[in-house]
């Protein structure tokens, strides 16, 4: 009786890990389904592997029954590692690899105190740690310990799994042969999970804040709903509306509980601590093989392995620096990889990176098979093909052009001849009204339906809206395909002395016949008209100069600013068009902007929101516009 009451409390901490893991697409690249009774191919066992300090990390160890010499792939986790119950990823599970996953510091059973996003330690203390001593202590007691092991090893993982791969990569264990991170977050503060340009992600950096850090994590067998945020409002929207101020978070909800939360507050500027926990103020070489595996529509750290990727390649004479980037959400190479949303990719893609690019990774460093990858291979949406390039973005083959706005809504190559004083659009931005991110009702992040796949919604949700300005080309008479860096440039006036700028560039689909009913076609298959976002960001005007000095906005001054879109690999297909939407909201993903200057915005009052006047310039000497690296032979 008490082994039968053991196994079922252990299923039931498997099915919790389960299902955080899949609310956090995290740790699902190796966490399917709780299979049925049958005799594992694994022999099962569990470590607590000691660090340099004494501390010792909760680590599960499945090693294959039938293989011998067997190279480790390890993944490092704040999410909970796998039972024994647990079966693993099965294309992985063919090819005789030692499978350990390990709970980092603080984390269910493993030992000391957790801290998000542990920075690199002070290497004149020689008593220091971080998460790449623990990753080398860990690999050091793996090659000493683990039966007929061959002495190699490759760590390798997702989001904040993908972090902790990178993060081994500072001093790496001569026995790290290769590591493929996906998804990593490189700076905090300007292009991932908690701010992008400044502006702060305020529904992910609420939740995640919550649940990883709140009250429910004292208990080892805490149920899903109770490390959630408990939410009073179905809609968010109105939850973070009705909150108001960024100040009344702690106030009303948090009590200075949250270090995270704290630490976000308390820092509202990159100051050293957002540099210091950047991954690439520290990683800008490496000696171990990496690859960087990321999705165009991650819809929470697309711009992480890119930066990363890009940091490393200015020193990778070696041939050590690979990316593959397909049509994914944050972790979508674990699944099903034909559709995203109702996007169809033409091809399971997933499946042929699994299959192809990543079990080629491993088995190059660690069997010594033929590599046969390119440094580069990227999903061209629009045209559903891959691309083999040797460098990312491509070195030749592509001209930088421009889509300039124009009067009536237009979007053309040809430059504007208004004047200054008569060349622009403008609207009146409410933050008391702002625009909403997506769909509305807008459920929390996790668990959620909807956020993984918002980045795909058809944006017509916010057409007509007063506060969006649209424009778009006439009908394209053939296919222009992009390949490389969209960067928006703005110049752009403003009533208050700050703003947020967003910038939208979409695909908008044919209209015209309905698909045919009889044929099959379902009715949520219609894209008829429809506006696919294909690459977006917000830029936070008093962060213009200096992510680290703000300045207020000179009001009713024509600005210049040149917004990052990111990198993208697309292909707009002859009878569709190329829109281009503005706003200075995206509520409630990002916070509001007072849009009058305060120095911190955590600590803004209610009065200093206000209403202001944005104007779009488009003249002849200011004329805005998107600039797309244009593949040459299309």
């Amino acid at each position: 009786m008490a082994e039968r009451n053991e196994r079922r409390a252990e299923i039931r901490a498997a099915i919790v890990a389960a299902v955080l893991a899949a609310s956090l697409a995290a740790i699902g690249f190796y966490i399917t389904r709780l299979p049925p009774w049958k005799p594992s191919p694994f022999d099962y066992s569990l470590a607590m592997i000691p660090m340099r300090d004494g501390v010792k990390l909760e680590t599960v160890i499945f090693t294959p029954k039938n293989a011998k010499a067997r190279a480790i792939l390890l993944g490092r986790t704040p999410y909970g590692v796998p039972s024994r119950d647990v079966e693993l990823s099965p294309g992985l599970l063919a090819d005789g690899y030692v499978r350990v996953f390990q709970n980092i510091r603080g984390r269910y059973k493993s030992e000391g105190k957790f801290v998000m996003m542990r920075p690199p330690r002070d290497r004149a203390d020689p008593k220091a740690t971080d998460e790449g001593t623990d990753a080398y202590d860990t690999i050091d007691w793996l090659v000493k310990n683990v039966p007929d092991n061959s002495g190699r090893v490759c760590i390798f993982g997702t989001s904040y799994d993908g972090w902790t791969s990178v993060m081994a990569l500072l001093d790496p264990h001569p026995a790290l042969r290769c590591a493929s991170e996906r998804a990593s977050p490189n700076d905090m503060f300007v292009n991932d999970d908690f701010h992008h340009n400044g502006a702060l992600r305020l529904t992910p950096t609420f939740e995640y804040s919550a649940m990883m850090e709140g009250e429910g994590n004292a208990k080892p067998d805490a149920k899903l709903e109770e490390l959630l945020f408990p939410f009073a409002r179905k809609d968010t929207y109105d939850f973070f509306l009705e909150l108001g101020p960024l100040r009344h978070a702690d106030e009303r909800h948090f009590h200075g509980k949250l270090p995270t939360w704290e630490d976000v507050s308390k820092h509202p500027n990159r100051d050293a601590f957002w540099e210091e926990m950047a991954v690439t103020t520290h990683l800008t070489k490496t000696t171990v093989p990496v690859q960087h595996v990321v999705g165009w529509w991650d819809q929470e750290d697309l711009v992480g392995p890119l930066a990363i990727y890009a940091a490393l390649e200015k020193s990778d004479v070696a041939s050590l620096n690979y990316l593959v980037v397909g049509p994914w959400n944050h972790g979508g190479w674990h699944g099903e990889g034909t559709k995203l949303g109702p996007i169809d990719m033409g091809s399971d893609t997933a499946k042929e990176f699994r299959e192809g690019a990543q079990r080629r990774w491993f088995a190059h460093w660690l069997k010594d098979e033929p590599l046969d990858l390119p440094e580069a291979l990227v999903f061209e949406t629009g045209a559903n093909r891959w691309r083999k390039l040797d460098a990312w973005p491509p070195k030749s083959g592509v001209t930088p052009r421009r889509l300039y706005m124009h009067a009536e809504g237009k979007l053309s190559f040809d430059a504007p001849t208004e004047t200054a004083f008569e060349g622009f659009d403008s609207y009146v931005s409410d933050p008391r009204n702002p625009v909403p991110y997506r769909h509305r009702p807008i459920t929390p992040t996790w668990p959620d339906s909807d956020w993984p796949t918002w980045l795909v919604q058809d944006q017509r949700f916010v057409d007509h809206r007063p506060d969006v300005l649209t424009w778009q080309t006439d009908v394209l008479e053939h296919d222009v395909v992009i390949a490389g860096d969209v960067v928006a440039e703005l110049y752009a006036s403003t009533t208050g002395t700050d703003s947020d700028w967003v910038v939208k560039l979409i695909d908008v689909l044919p209209d015209g016949t309905p698909p045919n009913a009889d044929a099959g076609v379902k009715p949520e298959d219609d894209l008829r008209g429809y506006e696919l976002m294909i690459t977006s960001e917000i830029f936070r005007a008093r962060y213009r100069k200096s992510f680290a000095l703000p300045e207020p906005v000179p009001a009713n001054e024509v600005v210049k600013y040149g917004i990052d879109l990111h990198s993208r690999s697309h292909a707009f297909l002859r009878g569709h068009r190329i829109m281009v939407q503005v706003q200075s909201s995206w509520f409630p993903l990002y916070d509001r902007n007072p849009q009058k200057y305060v120095e911190s915005i955590y600590a803004a009052e209610e009065a200093d929101f206000v209403k202001a006047t944005q104007r779009i310039v488009r003249s002849h000497d200011t004329p805005s516009s998107i600039v797309l690296p244009v593949v040459d032979d299309h």
